[in-house]
């Protein structure tokens, strides 16, 4: 067993996904699916139960799953005290961060990190908001990025940018127009939006509660895991959604999005991380360098 296959199997245990945890582990589907059936064809054991095309952990995998969890957490500590003693020209840091997060605000920092600190190793994963806080808990990831709020009250948070939210349409859209949308006006569309549990949904539910419409009163047709599935359905139907304004600052630009004029709370950026575990200079490093934010227009 090595602790890359530990790595894969926790990652698709997370997500109960194959092609997601690849995505995630910057692997091919095929790679993946082939780490799973190495280790259960080892241990003639079923780590997941197929179900159809999906999947989902077996007894055997759940109890593996928090033993794997604290043998990743544990590697980290040895990886972080053996880089303590070469200072900042070895080591490894290890980041997770959501979507929004990952794909738009923290590109540059990474940049800019990678050019300062040349030898130290960056392993960045991708998650939604609750993936993320339960790795930076697990020992698994360094610092967590993420948009919106989190219930581990055990993890210390710190805001390291304000993020815009907006409602965006079709250009066919009748809210492309302009017109002033009343609270209760949000009821009289389809929306299309992000899963339960990533960053945005629970940023715009917040937002929702507080303009006094219940969420769960909206006309949702389509639940999509990711940022770019959720705007390119946008862009070709008639429908509407909420999302960070840097996501669709291009669509945005080109006309093939509108605005909705329709109010917003800005929400923020938070980095995550636990405040029992021991802080690297690797992880104090990239930490300053996120307090000081990312460059004026990144991800625009």
């Amino acid at each position: 067993m090595t602790l890359e296959q530990l790595r894969i199997f926790v990652a698709v245990a997370e997500r109960q996904h194959l092609t997601r945890a690849a995505a995630a582990l910057f692997l091919t589907p095929s790679a993946v699916s082939a780490a799973i059936r190495n280790l259960e064809e080892r241990y003639d054991l079923a780590l997941f139960n197929r179900v159809g095309r999906r999947i989902e952990l077996s007894d055997a995998g759940r109890i593996f799953l928090l033993e794997a969890r604290r043998t990743l957490a544990s590697v980290r500590t040895l990886e972080n005290t053996l880089a303590e003693l070469g200072g900042l020209g070895r080591g490894s840091l290890a980041l997770h961060a959501s979507q929004t997060v990952s794909s738009y605000w923290l590109p540059p920092l990474l940049v800019r990190f990678r050019q300062a600190h040349p030898a130290i190793e960056l392993r960045m994963e991708v998650g939604n908001t609750e993936q993320v806080s339960h790795a930076v808990l697990s020992g698994a990831a360094d610092l967590g990025f993420v948009e919106g709020a989190i219930g581990a009250s055990a993890l210390a948070v710190e805001a390291v940018q304000e993020d815009r939210m907006v409602v965006v349409v079709a250009p066919e859209h009748a809210w492309a127009d302009g017109r002033v949308l009343a609270p209760a006006d949000l009821l009289g569309t389809r929306w299309i939006l992000r899963e339960a549990g990533s960053g945005t949904r629970s940023a715009f539910a917040a937002a929702l509660t507080g303009l006094g419409v219940e969420p769960d009163a909206l006309d949702v047709s389509l639940e999509l895991p990711s940022n770019e599935a959720v705007r390119s359905a946008v862009m070709a139907g008639p429908f509407a959604t909420a999302m960070s304004a840097l996501v669709v600052a291009a669509p945005l630009r080109a006309g093939m999005l509108a605005l909705a004029n329709v109010a917003l709370p800005s929400r923020e950026f938070s980095m995550l991380r636990h405040p029992a575990r021991h802080r690297s200079r690797a992880a104090a490093a990239f930490e300053a360098l996120a307090r000081a934010g990312a460059p004026a227009g990144a991800g625009a």
